[in-house]
């Protein structure tokens, strides 16, 4: 990392609504040096990435800038043309959004897409597109160049745009979610290519994430946001291993155990909304060690170490120590012991090209299964084709041991009511014509007809995906990335399923979120015997969500059995590659203490309170 000037510099930036005139973000000062890379973490609506489309000197609709400046080089990006504007993007400031296949053109292959930004003859724009394509391992000959985006699959997509970001080599990149559908496989490769060719080059880079493990791995400086400003800023060591704000101590106790020996603890509440906002410390509401004197103005920005900053009454004080129980996933199986979904002798393509052969699996009652892979491995086909969304498939599919027809439009409403998908992508699957409302409801009408008590339907589907009540009047891209997932998830729920299928459902959620994600899926497995079919690239909750794991690799499964023998002692060479890919995140030791024995008291301590509160 460069010591030299700073490539961005962002000064008391401040952007608000219209016409509402909250402030979205607010008094936020950050600089990052070139070949730095700063990760930006927080709960959905911290204003992650309205932060990272300003440093493009872009606001989405209905917010604008209302003080403050952001600097990238010698360029004041408020003071430029929009033409000017226009050069710079891409060639001196580069993003990759959260959602690839929004952000891909559908009209044009990959090879004009990548060569957009490029200057010079054709063969030497040629050979800079496939060298690029190689760096974030995807193919380069030109029968892959010549394909349109919706012939790649997701984490190929989300590989194309980390391709199209670096291709002119730009001075700053701001990464918005950018392994978000990756495997960890391909998410190592990836991340790999970004510190080489921060370094390389120079390049400054915002990594705006909700994984922490990644983010605690990849970047040299972490800004934890929340409620639009930055409330602890400094190096990665410090922030991870001396947490000053208890936001971020709790941000980090929500992380999940690749070894699931300490729990998954999410953050009581929610986040406020910047109309809503308390006074005084946004967080004060939700946190241990406020008082009084928590609510009378916002905190000031205090140094706490060599440029590691905290805006926080509090940060002298330690945060109780969170009990660390075991983290085990426990099964809800029914007493008949018979499977819910049945799988025999599976067979499925898409047209002449076999994506899954030979796949016998059995779901039981109240178990949750999840299935791991590479992309491209046959997951998400594998679970369309139980839904009946994929019917080009051969063999036996059975639900509580009686057929089902392949495609869903031969289904009955109530097979359909008692299996529900929740897909990966909720800027696609969400309607952009309706309402939050209007989106849960939908299903609920289509499988049981109009309904009296709708707003209750609501009300407790919102609830249950921690979203609050007025989000139900919203339309979807008036939310976060993280806010659409949830609604995804609020509107699956709405029809009380008896199988749900999890297709990523945990990617675009921040680390709190999907914590009491999982809490809510164990309380429904324990309720409703919900069986479970969990789609994830997420190692670490795998082990605190499911009870089984089937690894399929090349379209068939190489591996299956309980998740902690499987993670515990794998036999296949795969599987080992995938364990060894997963960054391992370890919490500070100070923030959870080991557990407590009879002998050590009947009384409650402060860590048990903390812990009954958070739970």
């Amino acid at each position: 990392m460069s010591t030299g000037a700073p490539t961005l510099v962002v000064e008391e930036l401040k952007i608000i609504g219209v016409p509402s005139m909250a402030a979205i973000i607010d008094e936020l000062s950050v600089e990052v040096r070139p070949g730095e890379i700063l990760g930006v973490v927080g709960e959905s609506g911290s204003g992650k990435t309205t932060l990272g489309l300003a440093l493009l000197n872009y606001c989405k609709e209905g917010t604008k800038v209302d003080g403050g400046s952001v600097t990238v080089g010698d360029k004041e990006l408020a003071g430029l043309h929009w033409r000017q504007v226009r050069e710079l993007r891409g060639r001196t400031v580069a993003y990759i959004p959260q959602s690839p296949a929004s952000a891909l053109n559908p009209a044009l292959r990959i090879r004009t897409q990548l060569a957009e930004c490029l200057a010079g003859d054709h063969e030497t724009v040629l050979n800079r597109v496939r060298e690029v394509l190689r760096e974030v391992a995807l193919p380069d000959d030109d029968a892959f160049l010549r394909r349109y985006p919706h012939q790649l699959s997701g984490g190929q997509q989300q590989r194309v745009a980390v391709a199209m970001a670096f291709t002119a080599r730009p001075a700053l990149i701001v990464m918005d979610e950018p392994t978000t559908g990756l495997d960890v496989s391909t998410q190592e490769h990836v991340l790999q290519t970004v510190r080489n060719m921060c370094k390389t080059y120079d390049c400054a880079a915002v990594y705006i994430s909700h994984d922490m493990a990644v983010v605690a791995e990849l970047a040299d400086r972490i800004a934890v946001m929340y409620s639009g400003r930055i409330v602890e800023i400094g190096s990665t060591a410090d922030v991870l291993a001396n947490p000053a704000h208890p936001y971020t101590a709790r941000l980090l106790l929500a992380v999940p155990d690749l070894e699931a020996k300490r729990p998954m603890v999410g953050i009581p509440g929610n986040a406020p909304s910047p109309l809503a906002r308390p006074q005084g410390c946004a967080f004060a509401p939700r946190c241990p060690l406020a008082d009084a004197g928590c609510t009378v103005a916002p905190p000031g920005v205090t140094d706490v170490g060599e440029r590691h900053s905290v805006r926080c009454f509090k940060a002298d004080t330690p945060l109780p120590a969170i009990a660390a129980q075991p983290n085990r996933a426990h099964s809800a199986r029914g007493a008949s012991g018979r499977p819910a979904i049945e799988i025999k002798a599976l067979k499925a393509g898409y047209g002449s090209n076999t994506v899954l052969q030979d796949i016998d699996l059995s779901v039981y009652t109240g178990d949750c299964v999840a299935l791991l892979g590479e992309s491209g491995s046959g997951k998400t086909t594998l679970s369309r084709c139980i839904a009946g969304l994929h019917h080009n498939f051969t063999g036996g599919l059975l639900l509580d041991g009686v057929p089902l027809a392949a495609s869903s439009f031969k289904r009955s409403k109530e097979q359909r009511r008692r299996v529900q998908y929740i897909f990966q992508n909720p800027y696609e699957s969400l309607n952009p014509r309706r309402t939050v409302e209007e989106l849960i409801l939908q299903p609920v009408i289509a499988v049981r007809g109009r309904v009296k008590n709708s707003r209750e339907i609501v009300g407790n589907a919102l609830e249950r995906a921690s979203l609050r009540p007025d989000h139900a009047l919203r339309y979807p891209d008036q939310l976060s990335g993280g806010e659409r997932q949830r609604v995804a998830i609020a509107r699956a729920l709405a029809t009380e399923p008896e199988v749900l299928i999890c297709d990523e459902i945990t990617s675009a959620l921040d680390v709190s979120v999907q914590s009491s994600l999982v809490d809510l899926l164990r309380s429904l497995q324990a309720e409703m015997g919900l069986t479970l079919l969990f789609i994830t690239h997420n190692i670490a909750l795998v082990r605190n969500i499911a009870q089984q794991v089937a690894v399929l690799e090349q379209g068939r499964i190489v591996e299956f059995g309980d998740v902690a023998n499987v993670f515990a002692n794998p036999q296949h060479d795969y599987t080992r590659s995938l364990m060894k890919a997963t960054p391992n995140f370890q919490l500070p030791s100070r923030l959870y203490a080991g557990p407590r024995t009879a002998a050590a008291g009947a009384g409650p301590t402060a860590a048990d309170e903390l812990q009954a509160r958070a739970l």
